[in-house]
């Protein structure tokens, strides 16, 4: 066996750089999304479920594409072209969504494109266990991380410098503003390009040659799944209880996505126990029971910092709007005034992001990659829990600066202490399960956000960013249970 070469920082660059073009669709999806649905008629309270599209979509498309993704080889490589695929995709509903006539129509595209979005996503992270030895594989992820926060700066501000430049801020009822169509507009272009740079520049290795490195031979031990109709039993009962409670009392709608996802995850437990069948489905389920035991507990860390990255984008626009500049009615100055602001506040976050990517590495040898993490997302935590006290909202810039460290820490160490534990011939499919615990916090977030605003917080976002900042915290504390890695994984 030989040993994986190691790249130079330019052909990191290159395989990273499109990245950027992801991040800066996903940006402009997380900032602008919500005020195109206020424009086009929803009430705050519809908006957790209306983005109900974009996490569900992930939880089917990821380990599909990772599936797939480890199985492919041809002319043009393993991943580059699900990169390819994806772009054009997202490409074409990026131009779309800024013209939707109704809000079904805003929705439906939200769909189409967070699913491009993923299948161009998904295979990047398996490209760098692909591309780089162990020793590399940090620095790898930390250019992405960088990417990631160039890109989602540029286009989180993008509306705001828009209307500095003299573009339109405002629009009859029912339509968007020119400087938030122009944003997507230009987004497209940006994703597009980006994309075809990477593809374009970089070589893949063939499945023959990636198995022949010796750094690819992590041992795995097949997964007995004779016990999984246990967990699926318990789910499924879960599910069955949760929906008679909602048909009950008449609960909200939304709930009977979580009741599903219960039951639906109980059945395939179920299913998978008794089943001899062999397929993309078993292998999928098998993988998800069967996963090493660090991606197990670096799961309950991705969940709770995925549940509060959820609940932060999808309602900084209407908790700035309306809680510091006094309006809900998406058709009225102050509330686009509002909106910008808040565009600026994610732009804050990612740019933060960008200097936090190049100073945890130093803070990864001081402290662990443990403590490193936990410190970023108590950092995090305590930067939406303090939209509660701030009352000028320039001083939400201050807030952001600790949701920035917690962001470039949920980009890369996490994947940090996985990559090494993952066998290459699985590492697309398990990057896909391993964002299972993105995913599915988002689904969760969608079905219960609007639910407890309106029970408890009288539809006041605001409150939401709070719930947010809560699970930080406790994000931070399961980070302690996940094993530390040894001197030369950390570094």
């Amino acid at each position: 066996m030989t040993r994986k070469p190691e790249l130079s920082f330019w052909q990191i660059w290159n395989m990273c750089f499109g990245f950027l073009g992801i991040q800066f669709g996903f940006a402009l999806q997380n900032a602008n999304v919500s005020r195109i649905f206020q424009t086009l008629g929803a009430n705050v309270d519809q908006i957790p479920v209306l983005w109900i599209a974009a996490p569900f979509t992930g939880l089917i498309v990821q380990p599909l594409i990772g599936y797939f993704s480890d199985r492919t080889w041809n002319r043009f490589g393993r991943r580059r072209p699900y990169f390819f695929a994806g772009a054009v995709l997202a490409t074409l509903a990026l131009l779309a969504m800024p013209n939707s006539p109704t809000l079904w129509v805003a929705a439906g595209l939200l769909w189409i494109m967070d699913a491009s979005f993923n299948v161009s996503m998904e295979p990047f992270r398996a490209f760098v266990g692909d591309q780089l030895p162990p020793r590399q594989r940090p620095l790898g992820y930390a250019m992405q991380s960088v990417f990631i926060g160039v890109g989602a700066v540029v286009a989180s501000l993008l509306p705001w410098l828009l209307t500095r430049f003299g573009v339109a801020n405002t629009a009859p009822p029912g339509m968007v503003p020119h400087s938030v169509m122009y944003a997507f507009y230009a987004g497209a272009a940006v994703l597009l390009g980006a994309m075809l740079w990477t593809i374009c520049t970089t070589r893949e290795y063939p499945p023959e040659q990636l198995e022949a490195f010796a750094d690819n031979h992590v041992a795995e031990a097949p997964a007995n799944v004779t016990g999984a109709w246990k967990l699926g039993t318990l789910f499924l009962l879960l599910g069955l209880a949760l929906l008679a409670l909602i048909r009950h009392y008449a609960l909200r709608d939304e709930l009977y996505l979580l009741a599903g996802g219960l039951a639906g995850a109980g059945a395939l437990f179920v299913w998978l126990a008794r089943t001899r069948r062999q397929g993309v489905l078993r292998q999928i389920m098998g993988d998800l029971y069967g996963m090493p035991r660090a991606m197990r507990r670096l799961n309950w860390v991705q969940f709770f910092s995925w549940f509060a990255m959820f609940a932060m984008w999808i309602n900084t626009t209407p908790a700035v709007a309306g809680h510091f500049y006094g309006s809900a009615d998406p058709t009225s100055a102050a509330y686009n005034t509002g909106a910008n602001w808040a565009g600026v506040l994610m732009g804050t976050y990612n740019g933060v992001g960008v200097l936090a990517a190049i100073a945890i590495p130093l803070l990864v040898r001081a402290c662990g990659l443990r403590w490193s993490h936990l410190i970023n997302l108590w950092l995090g935590g305590l930067g939406l829990l303090s939209f509660l006290v701030v009352r000028d909202p320039r001083w939400l810039v201050a807030s952001m600066v600790g949701v920035g460290f917690a962001w470039a820490s949920i980009l890369s160490l996490p994947y940090a202490m996985l990559s090494d534990n993952l066998p290459a011939a699985k590492m697309g499919i398990y990057m896909g399960i391993f964002n299972f615990f993105i995913v599915i916090p988002q689904l969760l977030a969608a079905s219960v956000l609007g639910v407890l605003l309106k029970w408890f917080f009288h539809d006041q976002p605001i409150w939401a960013l709070a719930l947010g900042g809560a699970s930080l915290l406790v994000a931070g504390l399961c980070t302690l249970r996940v094993e530390e890695p040894g001197t030369g994984e950390a570094a």
